[in-house]
């Protein structure tokens, strides 16, 4: 047994490794769901180039608006938080594609990856359209927000064969010691 009993000899995980990775993803998709769907603060220190109002919906339809409309931002703060945006979404559903990996098999392909990670991101944009509808959750649907959580898709699909890879060498070494 292998970093605490969690992976076997051949680097696959044991029944107390899956049971560590549900407990986990448990835990992040409550997160997921506390930020992704929970009413959000109005924050008046930023305003975010290119938001758009239709009534109580609040959308962000220009592609990559991060870099289009770069040269709104009026100073460090701003441009620190709105390029943070753009990072935290990269790896808003890194953990969540990163634990689908680990547990279900079926699902190690890259283009398995990027349509799941992609539908997820739109599941998540297209019901805080209807939150914003029915209680004014002042969430804002974004177009760069699905490409973003998509690339996170891809590089948890990268990040878990490369641990993989590495993980199996190291259980060939401890298993030969």
């Amino acid at each position: 047994m292998l970093l605490f009993g969690l992976l076997n000899e051949k680097a696959q995980l044991t029944s107390r490794g899956k049971w560590l990775v549900k407990g986990l993803l448990f835990i992040y998709l409550c997160l997921l769901v506390y930020m992704c769907f929970w009413p959000q603060h109005h924050l008046t220190t930023v305003k975010t180039p290119g938001i758009q109002h239709f009534g109580r919906i609040v959308v962000l339809l220009i592609p990559f608006n991060s870099f289009v409309n770069f040269a709104e931002l009026r100073n460090g703060w701003e441009v620190f938080w709105v390029l943070g945006q753009n990072a935290v979404n990269i790896f808003l559903l890194f953990p969540l594609m990163l634990s689908l990996l680990i547990l279900f098999p079926k699902i190690r392909n890259w283009q398995r990856v990027l349509y799941l990670s992609f539908g997820i991101s739109l599941a998540i944009e297209t019901t805080q359209v209807f939150l914003d509808l029915f209680i004014d959750a002042n969430r804002v649907f974004e177009i760069d927000d699905l490409w973003t959580n998509t690339l996170g898709g891809l590089l948890a699909f990268f990040c878990y064969f490369f641990a993989e890879r590495k993980l199996k060498k190291f259980a060939k070494t401890e298993h030969n010691k």
